[in-house]
């Protein structure tokens, strides 16, 4: 009989989701400590601090990297000085306009550059305009003054995007998760179970 220990390991290392890593440190990249809490979905406290839901107040779809990507986005469109406002300028009343739009859209065309646009699709309310945007996310969807108004925002915020403070830190994380998403590609089965619902892995949208 093989003898046994009575010791406690010594733990050294912990483990998190390699995607988590690539956009926890592209956040603090760009300035933001981002924290994790049940009280919130997303806020920005115009101080650094950036608070997401946690894992139970996400969908089975939704990653840290979608909600980080989805809050810069909302930062490049509102301008660089809001970075210390509070949600980005925006009031906790404000009322829907052209800004959560060209959002959409410059999320479309940022998360395109990973190749992951429905991977680092948006979630929530507005998720039914991102669907709706067709392979050039800066094509209108009709001939309105208003869509017009907010193609040009977001080509506008495209262009401020590939400069700094974004530029460098974005096209890294989008470009590694590119490669996460290859490396992975081999192993992803058509459902993340295949005993189980009928849903997609994360890791084979887009492939």
């Amino acid at each position: 009989m093989a003898e046994t220990y009575d010791f406690d390991r010594p733990i050294e290392t912990c483990y998190r989701d390699p995607l988590d890593v690539v956009w926890l440190t592209t956040a603090r990249r760009l300035g933001f400590r981002v924290h994790r809490s049940p009280d919130v979905y997303a806020t920005s406290d115009g101080q650094g601090n950036l608070t997401l839901s946690d894992a139970a107040g996400f969908d089975p779809d939704d990653t840290v990297a979608q909600m980080i990507l989805h809050e810069v986005c909302h930062w490049i469109i509102n301008g660089e000085e809001t970075f210390h406002q509070p949600d980005w300028g925006f009031d906790l009343d404000w009322q829907v306009d052209w800004r959560e739009y060209a959002c959409q859209r410059l999320q479309a065309a940022l998360a395109d550059l990973g190749g992951a646009r429905k991977s680092l699709a948006t979630t929530g309310t507005y998720r039914p305009y991102y669907d709706r945007l067709g392979p050039d996310p800066l094509a209108p969807l009709d001939d309105s003054e208003e869509e017009r108004h907010i193609c040009e925002q977001t080509r506008l915020a495209l262009e401020r995007s590939r400069g700094a403070p974004w530029g460098e830190p974005l096209l890294d994380a989008l470009r590694a998760t590119r490669r996460l998403k290859e490396a992975v590609a081999p192993f992803v089965e058509a459902k993340a179970d295949p005993d189980g619902e009928e849903l997609m892995s994360w890791w084979a949208a887009d492939l």
